[in-house]
């Protein structure tokens, strides 16, 4: 029998039916024995010290087991970089229950730990808390006068700052034919994975303990509790086979972690911490951003200035910053540029990474002021695009190592109709509805970083794959699988992949995009080690025709060593097995970029955005009719996942353009609407007809499968697509993401 190849085909996600059937366990939902539950009580103050904390009254509650609060916590780790993590901004890492000092609003304060989780909810709202409450700042628009440039650290390597000014900007915008100036906001966005944060700690003995965590890294998670509670590497296991969603949430490990490790080794007990809705609004947001544009043409349409700055929230303890404007000159090939980031410390709780961050930002601005200029000059928003067309991106002089964006716009403007656009404003309608099209351009990091992977073969043949990256819905489990399969000439029914276990071989944590792009070259580099051992073996088998044979001369099938060249010359795998005395056969295996190349060449993924709008004339509400996201991406590996990762992105993208902010009282320092009722995000009714692309982009150069990560290009574009076809509809060009529709009216 033929193997067919699985890489390309569109496999359904191997864990859906555990999905589906409830059999999927999420790190909430372990059964444990003798299992003590946590409750996190927060501040209800922004800033100042806590007076006195009473707990003498709730301590004698019955159930009630322990309560901790900065008072009677237990040591952990001294220094600062002893709490940092994989994706920590420079500053100073906050610590829970550290001291007295209250930072922001729901700081968590105490831990109620009982026998009940209902017990330990009910006695939380029993301490009697006193304040000593400090003035506070959380109004980014008010506090311009403090912000500054961020401070540089490890984040600067996957987060760098703006590159330096080129050439004039001054002088060539101030002699542009046109001349674009336009200042943006959005608001504060949240986190909201169906999945709650939860940690399950199984006290082993001897300060040994398992873990099932909410989170999008197992051995970051694992680093951070081993550092900061003085445990032995080893002693910790960090589990988390499936993920409620992450979105990043889930990259930084979050505070219910810290207080379940606390109480499990202070009360040696299992212990379960998890957070509510509300309190999950107090884990880290997408900060909200103010952002000033000033693009310069000549007559033609050509970019010859641009100007681009962000002015972003941050923690007093953190210095959080996004990739924001770096993406312009990346996409356009403007010789004088001037790009600005700076952040405003106010007493709010760090950001935190939010699927495309700075990316979603960034290129709303952007792509809105391309469109402004492409309106003052009478060309269609696409062929200014195409007119400001560069293979190469100018503001690193780097050649890119695969850009196929031309063919995004053109197959995307088909199969959108994009020709079929009356150019004029207010000019299409139907019935009472004013009728836009708009569209914008995508871009996001191509990224790959250090990962591990492990193969073993065992006596029946079939393949057991293991990486301790985690699957948040991504689909990397199948994937992975597909890989495998197809690097060892196996049906995919005899690979297994193993995740999420911090045991196992290193991944880093899951986002950016660069998943699939690092740890699909470990496993198959894995997968190639294991051959060649299985190859080596076949050849000492005493009689094996393969004995004269090279590895590059041999293919794998079906479970069998074949010569490329006498197809009916094949040696059963199962023969290598009995000469090895029945044991498993495993390799160990690696992939990272190589330091000498992989920085010569520009590397990114692309997309091309078209939508339709209808704005009622009245009423003034807005909705997305249909859109199409053109992509190019590398080779798809499995294009029902791939799109799926599109397509999320996409209604995400409809989302921060139409729906989501988060509304914080100045007065209170209080996030008002925490929670799914009144933090509005689309649901059925909203989505309509949307449409994904996969451009046919070949890259030898980002890693030897030549994929490119498409977890963050589906949303980037979004927002500027819909606001610019909003814009063509009703001749009002809004600058404030969510649009509010009384705007329109």
């Amino acid at each position: 029998m033929e193997n067919i190849p699985s890489i390309g085909k569109p496999v359904s996600r191997l864990e859906g039916h555990l999905k589906v059937t409830g059999s999927a366990k999420y790190a909430g939902e372990y059964e444990v024995d003798d299992l003590l539950y946590g409750y996190v009580v927060n501040s209800t103050i922004t800033k100042g010290k806590i007076k006195s904390i009473d707990t003498s009254e709730v301590k004698k509650m019955e159930g009630i087991i322990e309560v901790f609060t900065h008072d009677n916590r237990p040591s952990t780790a001294w220094f600062d970089f002893q709490y940092a993590d994989m994706d920590a901004p420079p500053g100073t890492v906050f610590k829970p229950m550290k001291d007295n000092e209250i930072k922001y609003n729901g700081q968590p304060i105490a831990l109620v730990v009982a026998e009940t989780f209902e017990m330990a909810r009910y006695a939380a709202t029993k301490i009697n808390i006193v304040y000593e409450e400090e003035m506070f700042e959380t109004d980014l628009k008010s506090n311009l006068d403090q912000s500054r440039e961020p401070k540089k650290g490890l984040a600067s390597m996957l987060k760098p700052p703006p590159p330096k000014p080129t050439g004039d900007f001054e002088k060539e915008y101030q002699d542009s034919f046109v001349k674009i100036d336009s200042q943006f906001s959005h608001g504060t966005e949240h986190h909201n994975p169906m999945e709650m944060y939860a940690s399950t700690v199984i006290y082993e003995g001897k300060d040994k303990l398992k873990i099932y965590d909410k989170t999008q890294g197992t051995i970051n998670s694992q680093m951070y509790v081993a550092n900061v509670f003085g445990l032995k590497m080893k002693n910790v296991q960090v589990i988390s086979p499936f993920v409620g969603g992450g979105f990043g949430s889930g990259l930084r490990p979050q505070h219910q972690l810290f207080m379940a490790v606390m109480a499990s080794l202070a009360l040696k007990r299992n212990v379960r911490v998890t957070l509510d809705r509300a309190q999950m609004y107090m884990i880290g947001h997408r900060p909200p951003t103010l952002q000033h544009t000033k693009f310069g043409a000549d007559e033609n349409g050509k970019v010859n200035a641009i100007y681009h700055k962000a002015t972003g929230e941050t923690s007093r303890f953190e210095d959080y910053v996004e990739i924001v404007v770096n993406w312009s000159n990346m996409l356009y090939p403007a010789e004088n540029t001037l790009l600005e980031h700076e952040i405003v410390p106010l007493d709010v709780y760090s950001p935190l990474d939010m699927r495309a961050p700075g990316g979603s930002t960034g290129m709303h601005a952007i792509e809105v002021t391309m469109d402004e200029i492409a309106y003052k000059l009478k060309i269609d928003p696409l062929e200014l695009r195409l007119i400001n067309y560069s293979e190469i991106d100018i503001s690193s002089e780097k050649e890119y190592s695969s850009k196929e964006l031309r063919n995004c716009y053109l197959q995307g403007a088909e199969k959108f109709g994009w020709s079929e656009r009356n150019p004029e404003p207010r000019s299409m309608k139907r019935g009472n509805k004013l009728v836009g099209y708009g569209m914008a351009t995508g871009i996001w990091d191509a990224n790959r970083i250090f990962g591990r992977a492990e193969a073993i073969m065992t006596a029946d043949g079939k393949v057991e794959i293991k990486s301790a990256v985690t699957d948040i819905g991504t689909g990397t489990l199948t994937i992975m699988t597909q890989i495998a399969a197809d690097e060892l000439g196996l049906p995919i029914e005899n690979v297994k992949f193993s995740h999420a276990d911090s045991k196992m071989p290193f991944a880093p944590i899951q986002g950016g995009s660069f998943t699939t792009a690092t740890v699909g070259p470990a496993v198959q580099n894995a997968c190639q080690a294991l051959k060649k051992k299985l190859f080596k073996k076949a050849k000492d088998i005493e009689g094996s025709f393969l004995k004269d044979a090279k590895f590059n001369e041999a293919i794998f099938q079906n479970g069998f060593i074949i010569l490329k060249d006498e197809a009916s010359k094949k040696l059963d795998i199962s023969d290598v097995f009995h000469a090895n005395d029945g044991k498993a056969i495993k390799s160990t295996n690696s992939a990272m970029p190589n330091p000498l190349t992989y920085g010569k060449k520009a590397r990114a993924v692309h997309s091309a955005v078209f939508v339709e709008v209808e704005v009622d004339e009245e009423l003034g509400t807005i909705e997305l009719v249909r859109a199409v996201t053109a992509v190019a991406a590398g080779k798809i590996i499995n294009p029902k996942t791939a799109e799926s990762q599109i397509l999320g992105g996409m209604i995400w993208g409809i989302s921060k353009a139409l729906h989501e902010e988060t509304i914080l009282d100045h007065n209170l320092g209080r996030y008002m609407n925490a929670n799914l009722g009144e933090y509005h995000i689309p649901v059925h009714a909203d989505i309509h007809d949307l449409q994904v692309v996969f451009v046919e982009e070949n890259d030898e150069f980002v890693n030897d499968l030549g994929v490119k990560g498409v977890g963050e290009i589906g949303g980037v574009g979004m927002p500027p697509a819909i606001t610019n076809a909003i814009f063509h509809a009703t001749g009002k060009r809004i600058y404030e993401l969510p649009v509010h529709f009384e705007k329109l009216i």
